[in-house]
């Protein structure tokens, strides 16, 4: 097993962040792709960042993460903005705090 951070781009941060997502090597990440596994990290708490989807897209492809620029740059945003709008329509993540203090019953659940 091969660790995330072995990807161009991707420290120790993106391989921790990963490993919550339930990504566990390189090859998960390959295997699943950047879209699904950003998804992923979103969904296990990560906060969107769209320098960090496209230096991920760029260390997927062996490239460093400062080589996306003009329409190809323009086309990750447009897929990132999907990603992140799948992930929380209308509506931003919810913390963990918030998601406890829904479970108990303290505040109203968001709809």
């Amino acid at each position: 097993m091969t660790p995330v951070s072995s990807i161009r781009n991707l420290g120790p941060a993106v391989q921790e962040a990963c490993a919550r997502a339930g990504i566990r090597s390189a090859e998960d990440l390959r295997a699943l792709g950047p879209d699904t596994a950003y998804a992923r990290l979103i969904a296990a708490g990560t906060r969107p960042h769209f320098i960090g989807y496209y230096a991920m897209v760029m260390g997927l492809q062996g490239r460093p993460w400062n080589d996306c620029q003009g329409k190809e740059k323009d086309d990750l945003r447009a897929r990132f903005d999907a990603i992140k709008a799948a992930a929380a329509p209308g509506k931003s993540p919810q913390s963990e705090i918030e998601r406890v203090l829904d479970e108990i019953g303290v505040i109203e659940k968001r709809r």
